[in-house]
């Protein structure tokens, strides 16, 4: 009895961690020849500043990240996010956070909390992220869209600068 108690604590351990290094983890870029184009996506700024479209920021990488405020990974990767911002934003990359299956309150208060330095979209319904494949069981998710509108990469759980980074700057590298 306790050497299959045992077992399954190892078990279940082994299922908690992983010897991937953290900034391996999830990591999908999209070969050119592979790309789809992003599906429409737009709605109003939680902040009450305006709307954003994506379509509007073609000829730009956007990076979408989907999150919600139960989601402690979604908490953690926030400032890694800010500072893949804040080492690209001179090169015309465009952030935009997306808030899923959350309710208004908790979703205002996380912001208010983490003070990111771009808008997010309000999602209660989920319909946004599951038209771009993001069940809500699979956030944090962050999709970068290359500049002519297509999914260049996917990147199913927690990033970080030196996962996001590089690929942000590949897609910049690459012609409209």
């Amino acid at each position: 009895m306790r050497r299959a108690l045992v077992l399954v604590l190892v078990l279940l351990l082994a299922a908690c961690t992983s010897s991937t290094p953290k900034n391996a983890l999830g990591s999908r870029k999209i070969d050119v020849a592979n790309r789809v184009a992003a599906p429409t996506m737009g709605g109003e700024l939680m902040d009450g500043s305006g709307r954003f479209e994506l379509a509007q920021h073609k000829g730009q990488v956007v990076v979408v990240n989907f999150w919600a405020s139960y989601c402690p990974p979604c908490r953690s990767e926030a400032p890694e996010l800010e500072k893949v911002l804040a080492a690209t934003k001179a090169q015309g990359v465009t952030f935009i956070g997306v808030n899923i299956r959350d309710q208004r309150d908790p979703a205002e208060a996380y912001l208010a909390d983490i003070k990111p330095t771009y808008g997010s979209i309000f999602d209660p319904s989920g319909s946004l992220a599951l038209n771009f494949d993001v069940p809500p069981n699979s956030i944090p998710a962050t999709l970068v869209i290359d500049k002519a509108g297509r999914i260049a990469a996917v990147m199913r759980s927690e990033v970080d600068q030196a996962l996001l980074e590089p690929v942000v700057r590949d897609l910049l590298a690459e012609k409209a």
